[in-house]
């Protein structure tokens, strides 16, 4: 069978989404598997063995440079990424991310079952008028990655093993060997990686107890404590580092999603806010000491046992919000907390 996955973003939506590639292939061996992506979080799964062909949507930059110099040259690259996306008669096209921008672009492909969940399912955006084949929706308080499963169940394909391949090639072990190396980590001590930032600012920690935190990892601890974000974190990051007293490694920008994978599996632990380093960590078999405010960790949390979830179980959390007044959820964490949960996973 030509079968189409389209889940298009974000990193934990994409990571939660493997398990079910790895389904398909095991329920057809021998069909030809596509996934359609945006560019983001493509570099997740452009290697995977599980999949013949990565389409990758550059939508955000596209959007944005048609009110630039080189419109016309982003209208002709949409256009060609439109070409190849019809290319192909698909079999079977399974819209996992269930908004709008999925929907479209399950609409715009060419299959004969077009499938998806039903009305009923939170932020679903309409997403189902472009499918002819509707899975009746499922209770949203199930975590994101089994409702893929669920999904994939519904439509006759097995899908029971949880399986992720992370495409982690030998030379990007050994690059974060060399970067650990080049900042003193030599791997003779326990390996702690912080991860503090977030897209929304709900589920932000206070920097000064990340730093806290970390001080205390390696002064009373003797762990080696590494940093890890996007380039524009880098700053935010140092001002971390700034108030601590003991040494620790800024990696933020310095890694490309795979490299972050095999630093993540390379680590002893993460300490993480709610974002997809948080669900790269657990995909590659890293306990998590996740912090967790605004979200619910039976939905999208850290998937799997052995992982520790701080949480402090005020009365409006989850409340799922990007703006808060107090962010009280988050606050109430202290450093102990946190320091208790990497401690139960017993490898200070």
């Amino acid at each position: 069978m030509n079968i189409l996955i389209v889940k298009l973003s974000a990193i934990g939506d994409v990571i939660h989404t493997l398990p079910a590639l790895n389904a398909i292939r095991r329920h057809d061996p021998e069909g030809c598997i596509t996934w359609l992506v945006e560019e983001d979080a493509a570099p997740l799964i452009e290697n995977h063995e599980a999949l013949d062909r990565v389409l990758v949507s550059k939508r955000k930059r596209w959007i944005k440079g048609l009110v630039s110099a080189s419109g016309l040259k982003n209208i002709k690259e949409a256009y060609r990424f439109l070409k190849t996306l019809r290319d192909t008669r698909y079999d079977l096209v399974i819209d996992f991310q269930g908004l709008f921008k999925s929907g479209i672009m399950a609409g715009l492909a060419r299959g004969k079952r077009k499938a998806g969940f039903g009305r009923g399912m939170d932020h679903m955006e309409y997403s189902y008028f472009f499918l002819n084949e509707r899975v009746p929706a499922v209770a949203m308080d199930h975590h994101a990655l089994l409702r893929s499963m669920m999904l994939l169940n519904a439509l006759g394909i097995p899908a029971h093993e949880i399986e992720f391949k992370i495409p982690i090639r030998y030379r990007d072990r050994h690059l974060v060997e060399e970067r650990l190396m080049k900042h003193g980590v030599k791997g003779d001590r326990p390996l702690v990686a912080v991860n503090p930032m977030a897209k929304w600012e709900t589920k932000l920690w206070s920097n000064d107890k990340f730093a806290s935190l970390a001080d205390i990892l390696i002064g009373q601890f003797g762990a080696d404590v590494v940093f890890t974000g996007s380039p524009g974190d880098r700053k935010t990051i140092q001002h971390i580092m700034s108030a601590m007293k003991e040494k620790a490694v800024n990696l933020a920008g310095e890694t490309t999603l795979i490299n972050l994978a095999a630093l993540y599996e390379k680590a002893d632990a993460l300490v993480s806010t709610d974002t997809g380093p948080m669900h790269l960590a657990a995909a590659v078999g890293t306990p998590v000491v996740a912090l967790l405010g605004p979200t619910a960790p039976w939905r999208t949390g850290p998937f799997g046992s052995g992982h520790q979830i701080i949480r402090t179980g005020i009365k409006c959390s989850p409340c799922y919000k990007r703006k808060c007044d107090t962010r009280e959820c988050m606050e109430r964490i202290s450093v102990r907390n946190v320091l208790d949960g990497v401690r139960k996973l017993e490898i200070l």
